[in-house]
């Protein structure tokens, strides 16, 4: 069973890496585009210097800046004065822009400095790059034990026999046994140097990846952040139902396997007995002579320490996004509760004003109550229509002279004129009235004109009619429109129509 899962997983791989998938990797993912680049050597030696190998999680401009130009002038002070002729300002812009992607650019709440961040692609990129260095030793020993470790507790976390896992319990139990039998009678067995270095590479290795898999984690919770805010902006049912399906994603991403692996992973770091216990078994490894010879990193002392600060990045990047989108959905509830609040303040308004002159005569009239009757001999019958009878006439050609151009004189109004019209007058302003929008081009074709712009708002009161933009009609105010037309003698004369006010609105 194992064989089967592994021989599909293999085959699922191969399968994603497809010519055509290859190529959009090679045009669009940041990581390949970053190792094609030709500033590629200055873009990753440089991020991995600042970023990567101090575990630098976010940096403001200036600093970044002032280390970019440090490292230009040291480049052109060996390869001339042509090389690198940026400065470090534009070459930061132009690696966190939307076409490279290999830096974040963003800003901290309350801060105008800008502030950057490595992306998840660029940190891969940079990884394979220094495994392609060569090393002094390579060992597979403890990749293989790891390998079997990882089949072992798959096998016994996913075994449901009760009596197999007691068995493989004893086992492991007689075996332990076996291991303190000889211990005690003095065969102590120990590593050689070979299998210390071996085991000490892999933990080296592991390590950086798990630094880096912290920043994927912050980008996917972005992500998810980025996706809620687009749904709340454009969201157009009940608020009861967004908040639901909104608090159904976080959960879904905190029940996700990566939530999961994460939230386990934090909580084991962060027990105070852990973490004494990874510090004595570094200081132990670090004190062998034979991981001194491999002249380790520094930082490989603290190593479990930047992985605490990484996670503890990754925390109040989550703690942060749930901030702003609890401010965002205040914003909006409070904008709502604004409109109601200035709608009952307008019907109290209202009713005060009429309280001292009550209206006098009819104000309303309610129908009474009562049921409709309609017999159904009370329809009339049908009724046939009566069919014409046409006259079998010869039709002979008249000498009577007519002016046939006036059929083709026919006025057409471009409908498509109009909205443009509209459209670009909302361009300079949020609102404009029909008659506003009149003043400002006047009709040209009289009556025919008038009627279409009002066909435009009846169907943009629906939302059909022009593309963002709406129409309101207030029967309260009554407004004159004027234009000039012509008479039947052909004199000048100025119409008149009066109308409700008709209000254009983005």
């Amino acid at each position: 069973m194992l064989a089967g899962r592994l021989a599909r997983t293999f085959e699922s791989f191969l399968m994603s890496l497809q010519h055509s998938t290859l190529v959009t990797l090679r045009n669009r993912h940041p990581a390949w585009l970053l190792l094609a680049s030709p500033h590629a050597p200055l873009v990753a030696s440089f991020l991995h210097r600042v970023f990567v190998a101090p575990n630098v999680r976010v940096m403001s401009e200036e600093d970044l800046a002032e280390a970019l130009e440090d490292e230009l002038f040291a480049l052109r002070e060996q390869l001339g004065s042509e090389a690198y002729p940026k400065g470090a300002q534009a070459y930061l812009s132009d690696w966190a822009s939307t076409d490279k992607g290999w830096l974040r650019k963003f800003y901290k709440p309350g801060t105008d400095e800008a502030q950057f961040d490595l992306t998840p692609a660029t940190e891969k990129a940079i990884s394979w790059l220094v495994s392609l260095t060569e090393r002094a030793f390579v060992g597979t020993e403890s990749r293989l034990l790891t390998l079997f470790a990882l089949l072992e507790q798959i096998g016994a976390g996913t075994e449901v026999d009760p009596a197999k896992r007691l068995e493989d319990l004893q086992k492991k139990r007689d075996e332990i046994d076996a291991e303190i039998a000889r211990v005690r009678a003095g065969e102590v067995p120990l590593l050689d140097d070979t299998a210390v270095k071996d085991r000490f590479q892999q933990f080296q290795q592991l390590a950086r990846e798990l630094l880096a898999d912290f920043r994927e984690v912050e980008h996917n919770f972005r992500l998810l952040d980025r996706k809620v805010r687009e749904k709340i902006a454009l969201w157009e049912g009940a608020k009861g139902a967004l908040l639901d399906e909104i608090m159904g994603e976080r959960d879904a991403i905190g029940d996700s396997d990566q939530g999961r692996s994460f939230r386990a992973f934090w909580d084991f770091l962060m027990s105070s007995r852990r973490q004494e216990e990874l510090s004595e078994r570094l200081d132990q490894v670090l004190a062998l002579p034979a991981v001194a010879a491999l002249k380790p990193e520094p930082r490989t002392r603290r190593v479990h320490h930047d992985w605490l600060e990484a996670g503890e990045h990754a925390q109040r990047t989550v703690a942060q996004l749930s901030q702003q989108l609890r401010r965002f959905l205040d914003d909006r509830a409070f904008l709502e509760n604004r409109r109601i609040v200035d709608l009952l303040h307008g019907i109290e308004s209202k009713a005060l004003a009429m309280r001292g002159a009550a209206p006098t005569g009819v104000v309303m009239h309610i129908d009474a109550m009562g049921a409709e009757v309609e017999l159904p001999l009370e329809r009339p019958l049908f009724t046939p229509g009566v069919k014409p009878r046409l006259a079998d006439l010869a039709l002979v050609a008249g000498d009577a002279d007519i002016d046939t151009a006036r059929l083709f004189d026919q006025i057409v109004v471009d409908k498509a004129r109009l909205r443009t019209t509209v459209q670009r007058a909302l361009r300079k302003q949020p609102q404009i009235t029909l008659r506003e929008l009149l003043d400002a081009s006047p009709l040209k074709q009289g009556l025919a004109e008038l009627v279409a712009y009002l066909e435009l708002a009846h169907a943009g009161q629906a939302g059909d009619a022009l593309e963002g933009v709406r129409a309101v009609v207030d029967d309260s105010v009554e407004e004159p429109v004027r234009w000039h037309a012509r008479s039947a003698d052909e004199q000048p004369v100025e119409r008149e129509a009066r109308l409700p006010r008709v209000i254009f609105t983005r």
